[in-house]
């Protein structure tokens, strides 16, 4: 073989090692029972806020540790648990990113991002009425 073929096998030897190591990152969405089936996996898990329990949060005794329920949208619910701050306004968010492993009967969560609901929806609506005042008062004028 010639140099420059080895040379171009290795890169590209390279290149896929490279790209297996990247893609090891890249997972879909599990509903709650996939994760069950999956103990002790590394999953990311799309819920909301069950408000039918109580969140469980005691800054003074533990001010890392956040105890809550959550469902996802095809029903499953489990005990969800957070070993780090509570994420301001978790209890007004519309929808929970978790990532994290199932532990026996609950889900051992490392990281949440809150899907929260559009803060201007409301403003909207204020800045439509305005923008109709405006127009109409520029046609007076």
């Amino acid at each position: 073989m010639k140099k420059s073929h080895i040379i171009i096998l290795v890169g590209i030897a390279v290149l896929i090692a490279g790209l297996l190591a990247y893609s090891a990152d890249f997972s879909t969405y599990d509903s709650i029972a996939s994760a069950k089936h999956k103990e002790g996996k590394f999953v990311h898990i799309i819920a909301k806020l069950d408000h039918n329990h109580p969140l469980e949060y005691d800054p003074l005794k533990d001010p890392n540790f956040l105890s809550f329920y959550a469902i996802d949208s095809l029903g499953g619910s489990t005990k969800v648990i957070y070993r780090n701050s509570k994420p301001t306004d978790i209890e007004k968010s519309e929808r929970l990113v978790m990532k994290g492993k199932m532990q026996n009967d609950h889900f051992e969560c490392s990281e949440i991002l809150l899907k929260c609901p559009s803060k201007y929806k409301d403003d909207k609506k204020q800045l439509e009425k305005n923008m109709q005042e405006q127009t109409s008062d520029a046609a007076l004028n």
